[in-house]
């Protein structure tokens, strides 16, 4: 659990203020927590709420993320979570608490772990002392042990800290000796602890989050921490580590033999973007975990620079960014850099980012199918038209003075001003900034203009900051208001780094008109606040800045493929697939007009190849496709051995913007994890627990052999909470599947896409998906049938959709957020025909009451 989402890290943000003083008993670290539970939810009411789910966990209010404090402890499957006790944004981070005797059926109960005035109570885990090696137990009564990271209000430091229960985790106390590890760090976090029966002692998986870390501990009682190793960085680093786990599973190659899986959360990073869970198989020897991933090795191909000989290989450079020669590593001022091959590489890091130019390639024929390259450095991505200069016309506001003539402030913002800033794309020292209070994000009212007459086409102006639009319901908005309506609306884009963007009033020509800042959010979900500069009465659409670090492919003097860094100083395999481009005569740009914030791109290894060279994303092994399952981890102590897990359901994009009340968020289904061996590798497989064919319902749907045309057929099945099983045969169609949750103009695809062999999602039409860009979208998954047959199992509930491709091989978990009466169900095909083998719906009853 992080202190806050992931990518508010550049702006001003600060801990939520402390709601109350909490008694000196808890500060002290007496008992916390009580016996008497406020009523199950749906006791009081009916948990009926539009999209609330009817068989995934939800608290009965408020805000809910990650999973924590997994374990099995006479009888009961406790569920411990991130918590707000206080509202349904993050913040006031305790330790909520669930339990249930199958996995399916909960009863929330009282905050286990509540914050108290020194702390918030971040991520962890939980084990039973069976041997009361703390001595927090009894003969015959163990004390089930929470550890978790301590996360101090002032310092902002992260450290693991233990609470102790003796009534079955009804009460915790927190240990008067806490913390029982600090390393002095503010991204050490997310304890996972198990007992080592080998080594007869407690170990400890922890993140060191800002360094793509694991670390290893041991323990004889939990209370005193030996450091054995770490692991990492590897696999996907494009975001901090956090809530890692480690286990062991039954090796399907080696019957009677272990092998151990390593579960490392990151965000953003994720390979469907934002939050993602990847895994690495491998062994553990009480000391080290090693992964059984070979080194990689891109393929081979023809040399169109490699910069190893001192010289930018016949390159040629403008501007001053790329320097005389190639690096040969970090340049002054710079961190790091790592991932280049050969001696040298391209670093346009010159006079620390304030340099700009480009490096082009000699012509060349394109002549292999692949272009494959590193890259790393700024992610300031290609874009056509852009501009280094602003556009003409007459200046409205700069924003360059001391106060605000005309301009009127309410709520947070009455006596508003300008501030100095240092933004990208910012014209001038100054820009109007709505984070302004103590509290930054929490500011919220709106900032309007004086009138003016509109005698220009176009409004040009500058901003950033959050991408909240009015439907959102909480936005940070410029609106043009015309006879008391708004008629025009620009958000940002959730960055420091300020764009042009323009209203087109070429209809409003002599109409009177305000400018109006709105920010009615409270940053929960990331960037709460707006940046405004330089607004311009023009008649000229400003086109974006030029701000560039990129890598581009041209042909005849056209841009055809783009790339970017992702603001790293890694540098990483890409590719683009240039077969359409065969016989072609080319050259690569590799072009830096950016002059802040990650101003400057990293570059090697320039190859044709016959086949592809794969990012540490691509190579990465993840637990989960879609874009909703982070914070994934185990049950301890789980029945039969079994190794059960579940994830938060959400994604950190957009995870404080998602529309339900007065709850937000759930978590998914537990899955059941094993190991299987395919093409001669070791993978993880997941299938939901077997408790929740409990839940089926009425009348079984079934159908068999059906042809599926080109096109969309109705079948005659509905639900809003089904469970689906369904065997494809592919045909001739390029894409076929399902179109679930049907109705109103809407849908949500289950599909596979034949040409690239993959499963998908695709919710971009399947409800409301307007309330964050980063929601709509496909979620792919690679997957090559066998025989033309494709086998899946669908969840769908009131807001979510999981699916199991090929008993789990591949998962994808995303949140919808469709009509109630949207229930429909149909099969389709594109480019061709498909066939429907076996096609079977169970309703699933509400678990809320029964």
């Amino acid at each position: 659990m992080k202190k806050f989402p992931a990518h508010l890290s550049n702006k001003r943000r600060r801990f939520p203020l402390v709601s109350s003083i909490l008694s000196t008993a808890v500060a002290l670290g007496l008992i916390i927590g009580n016996t008497t539970a406020s009523p199950v939810y749906a006791e009081n009411g009916n948990y009926k709420e539009t999209y609330r789910p009817q068989f995934h966990y939800t608290p009965e209010k408020n805000w809910m993320n990650d999973p924590n404090g997994l374990v099995y402890y006479k009888g009961e499957y406790h569920l411990f979570y991130q918590y707000n006790p206080s509202g349904n944004t993050w913040g006031n981070m305790s330790w909520g608490h669930a339990v249930s005797r199958n996995l399916v059926h909960w009863t929330q109960l009282p905050v286990a772990i509540p914050q108290d005035v020194h702390e918030m109570v971040f991520s962890g885990s939980a084990v039973v002392d069976t041997n009361n090696t703390t001595g927090f137990g009894k003969p015959g009564n163990p004390a089930l042990v929470a550890i978790y990271t301590s996360a101090d209000k002032v310092t902002g430091k992260q450290s693991q800290a233990l609470a102790y229960s003796t009534d079955g985790g009804r009460t915790f106390t927190k240990y008067a000796g806490n913390p029982v590890l600090d390393i002095g760090s503010s991204n050490f976090r997310d304890p996972k602890v198990f007992w080592y029966e080998p080594g007869h002692e407690w170990l400890m998986t922890v993140a060191q989050s800002d360094q793509h870390k694991v670390s290893f501990y041991s323990s004889p009682d939990l209370k005193h921490w030996k450091h054995l190793s770490d692991f990492g960085p590897a696999g996907a680093t494009g975001g901090v580590w956090e809530c890692p786990d480690l286990f062991q599973l039954p090796d399907p190659s080696k019957p009677g033999k272990q092998k151990w899986v390593l579960i490392v959360n990151l965000n953003p990073g994720g390979v469907a973007g934002g939050s993602g869970a990847q895994y690495f198989i491998g062994n553990f020897n009480g000391t080290t975990f090693t992964s059984d991933d070979k080194p990689y090795t891109a393929p081979s191909g023809e040399n169109l620079g490699n910069f190893d000989n001192g010289t930018f290989d016949g390159w040629t450079a403008s501007g001053t960014a790329f320097g005389d020669s190639p690096a040969i590593g970090s340049l002054p001022g710079q961190m790091p850099v790592a991932g280049w091959g050969g001696s040298g590489f391209v670093n346009s890091f010159h006079n620390y980012d304030g340099s700009t130019g480009t490096l082009s390639s000699p012509n060349f024929t394109i002549n292999k199918d692949y272009l494959n390259f590193l890259i790393g450095g700024g992610n300031h991505p290609h874009v056509d038209g852009g501009t280094t200069a602003p556009p003409s016309g007459q200046v409205f506001e700069d924003f360059e003075g001391t106060s605000l003539p005309g301009w009127t402030g309410s709520g947070d913002f009455v006596g508003i001003v300008p501030t100095r800033e240092n933004l990208s794309g910012q014209l001038g020292n100054q820009v109007l900034d709505t984070c302004q209070t103590a509290s930054c994000d929490g500011a919220e009212g709106t900032v309007t203009s004086p009138t003016f007459t509109i005698n220009s086409n176009y409004i040009d102006f500058l901003i950033s900051g959050g991408n909240h639009p009015i439907s959102s319901g909480h936005p940070t908005v410029l609106n043009l208001v015309i006879d008391g309506s708004v008629v025009a609306s620009a958000t940002g884009n959730n960055s420091a780094n300020l764009d042009w963007q323009y209203f087109d009033v070429s209809k409003y020509q002599g109409k009177q008109a305000t400018l109006q800042i709105v920010d009615q959010n409270d940053g929960s979900s990331g960037w709460g606040h707006l940046m405004i500069d330089n607004i311009v009465f023009s008649d000229v659409k400003a086109e974006p800045w030029d701000t560039e670090t990129g890598v581009n492919l041209l042909v005849n003097g056209q841009v055809v493929r783009s790339a970017t860094g992702q603001d790293s100083e890694s540098l990483d395999w890409t590719h683009w697939n240039v077969h359409n481009l065969l016989g072609k005569t080319a050259h690569i740009e590799i072009s830096d007009q950016n002059t802040s914030g990650w101003g400057h791109i990293l570059a090697d290894q320039f190859t044709m190849a016959d086949e592809p060279a794969h990012s540490n994303v691509e190579r990465a092994h993840w637990v989960d496709y879609g874009k909703d399952n982070y914070a994934a981890v185990t049950y301890n102590d789980a029945p039969g051995g079994k190794r059960i897990m579940i994830g938060w359901m959400n994604n950190w994009q957009y995870g404080g913007d998602i529309p339900t009340s007065p709850w937000r968020s759930a978590m998914t289904v537990p899955r059941e994890l094993k190991l299987q061996e395919t093409n001669g590798k070791l993978q993880l497989v997941q299938m939901p627990v077997k408790q929740l064919n409990e839940l089926r319902e009425g009348p079984t749907v079934h159908f068999e052999n059906i042809k599926i045309p080109e096109g969309t057929t109705p079948l005659s099945a509905k639900g809003k909470a089904v469970e689906i099983n369904a065997t494809f045969l592919a045909g001739s169609a390029k894409n076929y599947g399902l179109k679930l949750r049907t109705g109103n103009g809407q849908e949500t695809e289950v599909g596979y896409d034949s040409t690239t062999e993959e499963v998908y999602i695709d919710r971009t039409q399947s409800g409301d998906v307007n309330f964050s860009s980063d929601f709509p979208g496909i979620q792919r998954a690679p997957l090559a049938i066998k025989d033309g047959k494709l086998k899946l199992k669908i969840l769908v509930d009131w807001s979510s959709i999981e699916v199991f491709a090929e008993d789990g091989e591949v998962v994808l978990t995303d949140q919808i957020f469709p009509d109630p009466s949207s229930d429909g169900m149909a099969v389709f095909a594109t480019g061709g025909t498909a066939h429907l083998q076996s096609f079977t719906v169970n309703q699933l009853r509400s678990v809320w009451n029964d």
